[in-house]
């Protein structure tokens, strides 16, 4: 298996931990908000859990399937949170759709960049390593 291969194995196991952590009261406030900031609902979880399975199937098929998964997933992620964090609204829980662009008075800007950091971070990373880090390391060195 190559580092890239490898890498997608971690990215499954954060999905599928970031599902695991909404069900973990002491993450959660009173008013089910993860870490204060935000709730995640039944699709938020189907998403993560999806991006999990997804990493998981592309890390054993292939090292290009798992590139090919960081590019896509990593640009989404990215795009996401980018979007998120300047109209206080993102696209993959189609917050952009019910709820328009958001005023800094109605989401201020510290609450958008920690809500936003996650897709930015997993997000920026898929792409680093889809485009950058794939060119980079050809992994003919990988073990069995």
């Amino acid at each position: 298996m190559t580092l890239i291969q490898k890498l997608a194995i971690a990215y499954a196991f954060l999905f599928f931990g970031v599902v695991a952590i909404g069900y973990i009261p002491a993450f959660n406030d009173a008013n089910g908000n993860l870490f204060g900031l935000f709730s995640l609902q039944w699709y938020d979880d189907l998403l993560h859990a999806f991006s999990g399975v997804w990493a998981r199937a592309a890390a054993f098929i292939s090292r290009h399937q798992a590139v090919f998964y960081f590019k896509l997933l990593g640009s989404i992620y990215l795009f996401d949170g980018l979007l998120g964090l300047i109209t206080g609204s993102g696209c993959l829980d189609a917050g952009i759709f019910i709820n328009g662009f958001r005023s800094l008075n109605d989401v201020e800007f510290p609450a958008r960049f920690f809500a936003n950091l996650p897709h930015l971070v997993i997000g920026g990373f898929a792409v680093y390593v889809g485009f950058g880090l794939s060119k980079r390391v050809h992994d003919h060195f990988a073990t069995a």
